[in-house]
């Protein structure tokens, strides 16, 4: 209606007749043109929030509370407070939507050091302080920068560097999550604050350490080494070396610096450490990529770097799904997206619960229920599937490529999001979160590998009774929010939506109640207008004020 307006109003012959009406009557339109425009703010949310109760109130009845930091007695106030509001025609995507936030919030520790973020919920032996691991702290940076409330990753920031925790036990792309984290919350007062320390950790890299026989850090090559468990792949075929992973969050870590360090006004810090990433991505492209396979690949390494020239055997012979890793940071030039191609093969990582983190065609592949519970030899992990979501959302906003494409993206996705389930003992299927799955069958491996551990039940030894219920080790509301739903942080005052669903996949869905740049974000879908009742097409409220209005799901830039 508004846009037939507009159109009428531009029309010469209107504008003549504008022209001839006499001022009080001009008033009265432009008075009835404001008073429609008003009608489209939004004044109450779209999706109710019996919609979250209600969930929650299933999870819980679902639940067996064995740990608990913030209680499932307060999960619904607590999210009430802090979570943005999903809502699609498929249940399996908004129901483990919210079970992710609500496993997500048992996570929240409170402690005399301020809130953390842990990975299991029962105490592990080789976590560090208050149960922390850093191995997968950056997808909480990642996942929990939707959150409202800005302490509880404020104060997580500040205990890996100031009060106790362990940064570099494992990898840990730790400055680009924290200023991945400023994208949402424009606060850049902890991360102004913590560059010399996010500084001192990246050089702490570069000089190393040892670590069981290995030098950990870079060599005289420029790459860095690292074994496969310290980044977060035990056992992997492609095993020790210069892995694609550490090198990309390295590459991460240096682009993440340099533009700290040009908030802060320092430019010959900004300048240090682009060059550091320039570095970095030519090494990678010129050293892991292997032109014959067309994938970033491990290259082996000695335990310890004494020589200038050091002496490789060549790259592994295994494609692994961290070879995406690079995209995740945006770092490859034009011309490696051939590698994509593998990704949706059947012989490749293509699963019914996958994708699977060894390439099945692969000799050594295997799924395996004997020895070590946490093999990457075959099965899919959570951790790798969302790093390969993110940077397969990267592929298709920022790079120009056939390769792969959205519908690719959302089976991708809907594989994760099915992944989400166990069959109890009692027949009974709910939501659940694990560690690693059978990629045929969807079975939680390390689960039933340990229910049975020692003497015919769990082990004390292996983190107790149910260790890697509710994981914390991945992302998925991140990808629902800046993947599928498209809204895409950026460090400017443009909104940037570009969602990654497929044409005529849905009639309709809703992102409510987002926090962005200190304004509330809505974005809506209603193919019909018969869903939310304010008209057809795809509409981005800003702070409860229409924005934007496409007729068709589309990419919106929005200047604010």
């Amino acid at each position: 209606m508004i846009k037939e307006l507009k159109s009428l109003i531009m029309n010469s012959n209107y504008l003549q007749y504008i022209y001839n009406l006499n001022l009080t009557k001009l008033i009265l339109l432009l008075l009835i043109l404001n008073c429609y425009s008003c009608s489209y703010n939004k004044s109450k949310p779209f999706i109710n929030e019996l919609k979250l109760q209600n969930y929650v109130e299933q999870f819980n009845a679902d639940d067996e509370e064995l740990y608990s930091n913030i209680t499932n007695e307060e999960a619904y106030d607590f999210l009430k407070k802090n979570i943005p509001l999903f809502e699609c025609p498929d249940i399996d995507f908004e129901r483990t939507y919210y079970f992710r936030w609500w496993t997500y919030r048992k996570h929240i520790k409170h402690t005399d050091d301020g809130y953390v973020i842990t990975e299991f919920l029962p105490d592990v032996d080789w976590s560090g302080k208050h149960n922390t691991i850093s191995c997968p702290a950056a997808h909480h940076y990642y996942e929990g920068r939707w959150l409202h409330n800005f302490k509880f990753l404020d104060d997580y920031s500040y205990f890996w560097f100031r009060k106790g925790g362990e940064p570099r036990l494992y990898s840990f792309w730790v400055a680009d999550a924290m200023y991945n984290r400023f994208l949402v919350s424009s606060d850049s007062k902890p991360l102004l604050d913590l560059l010399p320390d996010l500084i001192e950790n990246y050089k702490a890299w570069e000089t190393g350490w040892d670590w069981y026989g290995h030098h950990i850090g870079k060599r005289n090559n420029g790459l860095f080494y690292t074994l496969d468990d310290r980044d977060g792949g035990e056992l992997s075929v492609g095993g020790h070396g210069y892995r694609p992973s550490l090198n990309s969050y390295m590459f991460g870590d240096a682009i993440a610096i340099s533009k700290i360090a040009k908030l802060a006004g320092k430019p010959e810090i900004e300048k240090k450490f682009l060059n550091k990433a320039v570095n970095i991505k030519s090494l990678v492209q010129n050293k892991l990529w292997d032109k014959e396979s067309n994938f970033f690949k491990v290259l082996p390494a000695p335990k310890v770097d004494k020589d200038i020239k050091e002496v490789s055997s060549g790259l592994s012979d295994a494609r692994e799904l961290y070879g995406y890793t690079p995209w995740y940071f945006n770092m490859p030039d034009k011309g490696y997206e051939i590698a994509w191609k593998h990704l949706m093969d059947k012989d490749g990582f293509y699963a019914s619960y996958g994708p699977t983190y060894l390439e099945q065609r692969h000799p050594k592949f295997e799924i395996s229920y004997q020895g070590h519970e946490c093999l990457w030899n075959g099965p899919s992990w959570p951790l790798a599937t969302c790093n390969v979501l993110t940077s397969l959302a990267n592929l298709l906003n920022n790079y120009d490529q056939k390769i792969i494409n959205e519908e690719d993206y959302f089976e991708l996705l809907k594989i994760y999001t099915n992944s989400h389930k166990l069959k109890r003992d009692d027949g009974k299927v709910v939501p659940w979160i694990d560690e690693n799955l059978n990629p045929y069958t969807g079975d939680w491996i390390a689960r039933t590998r340990l229910k049975s551990w020692k003497n015919g039940t769990w082990s004390k030894e292996k983190g107790g009774k149910e260790r890697g219920k509710d994981y914390n080790h991945s992302t998925y509301n991140d990808l629902i929010i800046t993947g599928l739903m498209g809204l895409r942080p950026r460090n400017d005052n443009i909104i940037e939506i570009n969602p990654l669903i497929p044409k005529d996949m849905w009639d309709y869905f809703c992102l409510d109640n987002v926090l962005y740049h200190n304004k509330i974000l809505t974005l809506v879908w209603d193919k019909h207008g018969d869903k939310y009742n304010i008209g057809k097409g795809f509409m981005l409220f800003v702070d409860g004020k229409l924005m934007a209005h496409k007729e068709t799901i589309e990419k919106i830039k929005l200047s604010y």
